[in-house]
């Protein structure tokens, strides 16, 4: 059984403070300051360019993606760290377009993170490729034969709305597509299982649910009967087979190194390894129930005191993920009152207030004190002010 008040505990959570914004940036967990302090004092200013090998820097993005291979139903030596999500998603859908050499079509859908949409109509452009772009709820049925690559991020980022990762793959094999799984909002949230469900490729960031700091790299992973035919148009030094040869000829390095570009971010990789060591002990299966708990408790009171709000997210908690959105006209005001009540979630394009619930964290005092102060600022309309409707730089 796990305990999430010895989680709760390992994080620095300001006083007077409700965090339900995890789903954008984690809080940091308390050792993560001393973990990178000791790196910076004790490996970079002792060892200097020597610590590649003595502190283990180099072997550092298989070691760190290990730990986050538990978390996503992969195994051991599939999952490898670096660059950001946006490079990790280019080569995911670049590397399975190149497998599919006689099909064209890239499918992904509305709900996506724009993000993704960019990277794929840009590789779309430059490989003679087309990238479909359907409903949420119509994915299933727009899997064609013509199809290349489904890219799909498992939880969409505004609702919340869960795809069925094993459905879906399933049905992309039936007619010689490969899969993308973006686990952006998925992986530290919700049971993820890739192996289970045969998918082909997944990514991921560790800022939001594995608290790994703002910026901090992302993940990829390839199913291990892909990793060695797997060659994406990005091939970076790292990814080499022997990069300290400097062959002018790229030969890729074996398996999921391959994946690897350019030098990791050594520092914000030490700061993600010391948040990984909250989930030591983390059931997965205690995480998604205590979401559920977490999730159905806050809208069944948002619902009880705001009948004004209407729900963004699925009502089945089977097909939701482990954030809420609800909808209001000023909803950017309404969630810059509830910042300067201390109870910080946030606003989603057009009207979406939207809180994240993180489970080694979030308890249901915070279900309680961010509904109560919702409905009370709704009830006085707080929010009514000038300075809440200008729009800050991120939203």
């Amino acid at each position: 059984m796990t305990d999430f008040n010895r989680t709760r505990q390992a994080f620095d959570l300001p006083s007077g403070i409700t965090y339900l914004d995890g789903n954008s940036l984690g809080p940091m967990p308390t050792s993560a300051a001393e973990r990178v302090s000791r790196m910076m004092s004790e490996e970079w200013s002792r060892m200097l360019i020597t610590g590649w090998n003595k502190a283990g820097w180099y072997a550092q993005p298989r070691k760190v993606g290990d730990r986050i291979a538990r978390l996503i139903g992969a195994g051991s030596g599939q999952v490898v760290m670096g660059d950001t999500l946006s490079i990790k998603v280019f080569q995911a859908v670049s590397a399975a377009r190149a497998m599919r050499p006689d099909r064209r079509v890239i499918l992904s859908d509305s709900g996506n993170f724009p993000s993704d949409l960019y990277v794929a109509h840009g590789l779309a452009a430059a490989v003679d490729a087309e990238l479909r772009v359907v409903a949420p709820e119509d994915v299933e049925a727009a899997i064609s034969d013509d199809l290349a690559v489904l890219m799909i991020t498992e939880v969409d980022y505004r609702t919340g709305r869960r795809h069925d990762m094993k459905a879906l793959t399933r049905k992309a094999h039936e007619v010689g597509a490969l899969t993308v799984w973006d686990l952006a909002h998925s992986a530290g949230a919700v049971d993820v299982a890739l192996l289970d469900c045969d998918a082909d490729f997944a990514v991921g960031c560790t800022y939001k649910y594995l608290n790994g700091g703002p910026g901090a790299p992302a993940f990829i992973w390839v199913h291990p009967q892909h990793a060695d035919k797997a060659r994406p148009i990005l091939q970076g030094w790292m990814g080499h087979h022997a990069p300290f040869d400097f062959d002018l000829d790229y030969q890729p390095a074996a398996g999921i190194e391959r994946m690897r570009v350019g030098t990791p971010p050594v520092i914000a990789m030490t700061a993600l390894d010391a948040a990984l060591d909250v989930w030591e002990g983390v059931s997965i299966d205690d995480l998604r129930a205590r979401s559920i708990e977490l999730t159905e408790a806050f809208i069944a009171r948002v619902e009880a005191r705001c009948p004004d709000l209407v729900l963004h997210s699925p009502r089945d908690p089977l097909q939701r993920g482990s954030q809420v959105g609800f909808r209001h006209p000023q909803a950017y005001a309404v969630m810059q009152a509830l910042i300067a009540e201390g109870i910080i979630g946030d606003f989603r394009a057009p009207d979406v207030l939207r809180f994240g619930f993180a489970p080694l964290y979030n308890d249901l005092g915070d279900v309680e004190r961010a509904a109560d102060g919702l409905a009370r600022i709704l009830a006085n309309q707080s929010w009514d002010r000038d300075d809440y409707r200008q729009r800050a730089d991120v939203t």
